[in-house]
Order: structure tokens, then sequence, then C-alpha cells
């Protein structure tokens, strides 16, 4: 371990770390509340959500935990789990901070921070000194230097309280203080396991002969749940079985050994002893089967067992699971551990003896682990099944639910070419994600993509993935096709992370924005294309060179990145018209969306072509109109094409940037002054009243 003093640094490995918030338990003493704050390179957080404390318990990204209160050996620890390695790109700095309540940080005895590699091995130390009023402290923080990681100890106190320090980081607080759960009480001592590393030393109040160490029932965070010995119980007949022994919070592995015939059932019973989760329920001969099972940590694991005969129960760590490998076989319930990259797996299901029965496969990736019902649905079958699913990089946990034999085959996604990447292109299959480098940071550039369906109803899609995990979708198959180009990083982002479902074999290549076409007439083509326009304000006239429905429409796009309809076919032959949106130094770029073999002819026109707003006018479909007097109430009629079509109108600004929504839907209004856009499939008309 290395022990630093304020203001020191030390590097630390880039690894997941155990994080101890510790501090000698003092009756009446203040109460410390650890959290951790993830930054970006402004300090700041970029939402509420970068907060990590005891009620937001995780963060989004699953890279950070509060891992939970513990005391014993009179000393008081919070455990927080960060991950280094996955932390986002975007988060620069990993603050760890605490907060008093019931005194100040002055009244605090030995308060301590103390990381641990996860082989339980110490990493860093450091024990606060200087502390007096202050109500919130800084203890230190994680920061990215040189593509590594460093520990620097802060040790700055806030008088206003962890409101204060929020606020310095970019967190709006609220008036209301949440409600901390009560710490535990001093469990008792019980027998180390010899699974678990021995946790590092406190560093003592006094001096001392030996060194103090935490008790075995510190909460020590693993990727997959607690580490333990394995419990066995054994009976027969009907019983309540209840795991004394100390397993942590976290999923675990029940295993069950059925050694006769008739009927065999295992529940979970819940705080007011009820029957929870059902386990285990077969009345197949010599049975033998795994599930998972979340334990809450805060009371004894209780089984309730239903048997005609002798059973056997095992509960022990997920890491005890079954590891996924190329063939593996097995029979009925099952959890397998995959720690390999991401594939696609072959799997079959032969059925029960009567060529039925259930099948089912989950899979379970780390940051989704707090919850019994948690995880992504590849298969929910009956009877023979033979079903290939994608699976992304481990490690992960595959739940096997079955009623016969089975077996799995892995076939690896072909491997990446590091030159092929360095230029932009990227490769995969089936659900997968990527990261991709703006060439050239701060401007748009062009994604050319062609992306293989595995089948599904809408085809692939892929989606713009955030640092919370959310998805803005920028490609659909059904909409897009599966060949074609589109505009990205319209934001001028150095990097966008991109995440691909519902495909087989996928490519994706950056390319310059500079070898989009320059639209400066009429233009044809098929599928989805981008263009480059410089010149006046314009209208932009679209139709359809084929026969099929397929999607068809356009948009304008801004350097800033704001995207907006220019217009839309709505799967018809009908022409539609819409306006080209252009910037102050008039330039835009317009993408057109279309399905694989849907041909299209697209051509600006001048702004005299604009259809002039007198008494009356009528249109079908997407359009533009002027109206050139002032404003006027005029009368608006719709003739809808299907349900959902409505009669929306914009007022378009001198450079048609839509600037005010002027109705949704018929009626009598108000007709400004300017250039309107009619955004609808129906039939419409405007009707000067008086």
């Amino acid at each position: 371990m290395t022990p630093i003093t304020k203001g020191a640094n030390t590097p630390v490995p880039a690894a997941p770390l155990r994080v101890a918030v510790c501090r000698r338990h003092v009756p009446g003493g203040p109460v410390v509340d650890a959290s951790v704050l993830l930054l970006d390179a402004n300090g700041k957080v970029r939402g509420d959500r970068d907060l990590v404390f005891y009620n937001q318990p995780v963060h989004p990204s699953g890279t950070v935990r509060h891992m939970g209160t513990v005391e014993g050996d009179g000393r008081i620890a919070e455990w927080l789990e960060i991950d280094l390695p996955r932390i986002e790109r975007a988060v620069r700095r990993l603050v760890v901070a605490g907060s008093c309540e019931g005194g100040a940080f002055g009244q605090v005895a030995d308060l301590t921070l103390q990381s641990m590699a996860p082989d339980g091995s110490p990493v860093v130390s450091y024990a606060v000194t200087g502390a007096s009023t202050e109500t919130a402290f800084v203890l230190g923080e994680f920061y990215r230097r040189d593509g590594g990681w460093k520990f620097r100890a802060v040790g700055q106190g806030y008088a206003s309280g962890l409101a204060g320090l929020a606020t310095d980081f970019g967190i709006a607080v609220a008036q209301s203080t949440p409600v901390r759960p009560p710490e535990p009480p001093a469990p008792a001592s019980p027998a180390p396991s010899p699974h678990v590393p021995a946790p590092p030393p406190h560093i003592p109040p006094a001096p001392a002969a030996t060194p103090r160490q935490y008790p075995p029932q510190v909460p020590v965070p693993f990727a997959f749940g607690p580490e333990f010995a394995p419990v066995v119980r054994r009976g027969s007949g009907g019983d309540v079985v209840t795991v004394h022994e100390p397993i942590g919070r976290g999923p675990v592995v029940v295993e069950a050994w059925y050694e006769g015939e008739g009927y065999f059932a295992a529940h979970t019973l819940d705080a007011r002893n009820r029957e929870d989760e059902l386990l285990f329920n077969t009345t197949v001969p010599g049975f033998r089967g795994r599930v998972l099972v979340h334990h809450t940590g805060d009371r004894a694991l209780r089984l309730r067992v239903e048997a005609d005969a002798a059973w056997t129960l095992v509960v022990q760590p997920v890491s005890a699971a079954r590891h996924l490998t190329d063939g593996i076989q097995g029979n009925g319930p099952e959890v397998l551990v995959h720690h390999g990259t991401a594939a696609d797996l072959d799997a079959a299901h032969f059925g029960d003896e009567d060529e039925g029965g259930c099948f089912a496969l989950w899979c379970v990736e780390p940051a989704r682990t707090p919850g019994p019902d948690i995880g992504d649905l590849l298969v929910n079958e009956t009877g023979v099944v033979h079903h290939t699913v994608p699976i992304p990089d481990g490690p992960l946990l595959l739940r096997v639910e079955a009623d016969g034999p089975w077996s799995f085959g892995l076939r690896p996604l072909p491997a990446p070419d590091p030159a092929a990447q360095a230029a932009g292109v990227h490769t995969g299959r089936g659900r997968g994600k990527v990261t991709l480098s703006n060439p050239v940071p701060g401007r748009p550039a062009l994604l050319d993509y062609s992306i293989e369906s595995d089948g599904s109803v809408f085809g692939h899609t892929v989606r713009i993935i955030d640092e919370y995990g959310d998805g803005e979708q920028l490609l659909r198959g059904s909409e897009d096709g599966a060949r074609g180009r589109t505009l990205l990083f319209r934001n001028g982002e150095s990097e966008v992370v991109l995440g691909v479902e519902g495909a087989g074999d996928w490519r994706l290549s950056l390319l310059p924005v500079e070898t989009a076409p320059v639209l400066t007439g009429p233009a044809q083509g098929t599928g989805s294309e981008v263009f480059r326009y410089a010149g006046p304000p314009a209208l932009l006239g679209l139709r359809r060179l084929t026969t099929d429905e397929g999607r068809l429409a356009t948009r304008t796009v801004q350097a800033h990145g704001r995207t907006v309809v220019c217009a839309d076919t709505g799967g018809r032959r009908r022409p539609a018209v819409g306006p080209l949106w252009v910037s102050g130094a008039g330039h835009c770029y317009v993408l057109v969306g279309a399905a694989d073999h849907t041909g299209w002819h697209i051509e600006p026109t001048a702004l005299q072509e604009t259809p002039a707003f007198g008494r009356s006018v009528s249109g079908h479909g997407y359009g533009v109109v002027h109206h050139s007097g002032p404003e006027t109430e005029v009368m608006l009629t719709h003739e809808p094409r299907g349900g959902l079509d409505a009669l929306v109108v914009w007022a378009l600004d001198e450079r048609l940037e839509p600037v005010r929504r002027v109705s949704i839907g018929g009626g009598l209004q108000r007709l400004p002054t300017g250039y309107l856009q009619i955004r609808t499939m129906g039939r419409w008309t405007f009707e000067a009243r008086g």
C-alpha cells in the first residue's frame, strides 16, 4: 500500500478498484456518507446521474457503484466500486467525497480513504487530517494522466455541506434532503472464507503491534456477485432451508440435485416469509440444475423445498458456474459464464421425452445484475429449438431455462482489421458496439454502411449511444435500407459510440464530408444518400421513380447538428416539396432517406416557384406556400390520409428555418406573413375569411 498525504498523488492500476471510506466508530459521532462524482473535461458533472451515493447507488454505465455500509471491529466502512477500464472517455475525473450528518468532520475519528485492487491487494491509503467545522469533504480523486490513471489526495472541506460541494461540480441541489438508510448493526465475526482475499489493514487510531483488519462481512464487490465458500444443505421431503453463513449481497447460484422420482420444487422466501421466486419445479427422475438467485444481503437466504424424495441444495458464488465453450452440453436449467469476445451462439434444445417442453435463454451483463429478472431475453420457445443469436463481449452470464437436453456452439465474429479500423472501417456480425473517432473534430463526416438483417421484422437498427447508455436512432433497416450513406458527428463530436442490433454481417466506414456530392441541380439515385448544398434558400422537390412503397423522405442538416424534415412521401408516388433551409453563409446538408431499391429524383428550385396565397391555395402532401400580405385569418381544411395523419403548419424565416408552429390540425387560424411549410400526407386547403 502507498500511504500518501494531502496534495500528493500516485499512479494506480487501470483495474476495477474497491474503495473504502473508513472511520472509527464513536457512539453518538456524526455519520459520514460517501459519494462519487463523475466529471468531464470542464470539471463538471453531465447531469444528476453523474452523482453516485446511497440513494442512487449505481451509475447508468455500471462503472461506479455504492456498495453499502458495514460496521465491525470498531470500524465503519462505506464501500465503493470504480471500474476504471470501463469509465466512459468523456469522464476525466472521479471525485470521492463525503458529507457529514449530525456533526462536522472535525468530530470524525480516523477518517481514511483506502483503495484495493481486484485481488484484494492494497493500492493507496490516505488519512484525512486538519478537518474542523466542515460538513462536506473532497477526500480524493482518480484522474486520467498519460493514458493511465492516478490518485490525488485532495482533503478540501466545505462548510456549506454537500449542497455547496455538489453545486461547485454542476449539480442543481433540491431543497429536500434524501433520507439515508440506517447503518447496519455490527455483525458477529465468523471465520473468514478461504475464497475471499484478505482485506488490507486499517490505519489504527494509535500505534499498535498488529494492524486491525476489516471483518469478513465487509461487502467486497465483484463483477458478478460476492465470493464465499459453497454452502450445502441436504434433506428428504418438504423442508425450509436457512443459509446463516454470510454470503454478501448480489447474484448467487443455487444448484439442486434430486435423487429419486416424484415431485421436486423450491422457492425463495421473502422478508415476510412468503414464497417469492420459483426456482425449480420438476418431476424428472435424477434431476440436476442450476439457477441464478439475487440475494438481498440484508437477511439470511431462505428456501422452501417440496419433495417426494432425497435432495441436495448447494449455494455457491457465480464464479463457480460453468464456462461457456464451443460444444458445451447440458440438461435442464443452467448458469454459464462467458469471458470471451462477441460471438454468434448456436443454441439447440432437443425437447423433453415428448419433444416438447420450454426453452428460454437470457443474457445478463455485469451492470445489470441488481435484481432477479434483469437480462435480455434471447430465446423463448417450446419443443425442439435451433436458433442462432448474437451475444456481446464478456464477461456476461447466460441463464438457461430448459425442460430437456441442450447444446451450444460458438462462432467468433470476424477478427477486426487494425489497418481498416485505423482508416475508419469497422466490421462485425450480430449485435455489437463500436466507437468511431471523428477524422476532423468539429465537422461532420459521412457514414457509409452495409448491414445485413438477421431476419427481424424491422430489420437492423443503429443507435448513437450516449454516456448513460440511452440510444438515439440513427438508422433502421426498414427505412434506411441495408446500404447507403448518412451524416455522422452532426454536432462536431470527437467520437461517437454506435450500437448495432438486429444485424447479420455489417460494415461501417467513415468518409470525409467533402466526398458527398454537391447538389447544384437535378439528382437521381436509389437508397439513402447525403448531398452538400451551397446557395440561397430554395425549394427541394422530391419524387419517387420506382413502384415500391418504401420510405422516401428528405431532411436538411445544419453545421451545428440541428436536423429538420424537408419533405416526406409517406410511401406514395405523389411528389412532395420542402424548404432547403440554409445557414447564414448559404450552406446545408441534404439527407435522402430511402429503402434499398427505392429510386428517387430530387431537384432544387428557386423560391419564386413557391405557390402564392391570395384568397385560397390548396395542395396534397408536403408543400410550401408564400403569404406576402399582412397577417390574415384563414380557414384550414384537411382530408387526412389515415388516422394518424395531422395537418402541421410551420412558419419559416428568410433562410427557410422552421421558427414557429402555426397550427396542428384544421380550423380557423391566423396566418402570418412569409413562407409556410405544410407537413401532411393528405389534402389541404387554405381559404381567407371575410
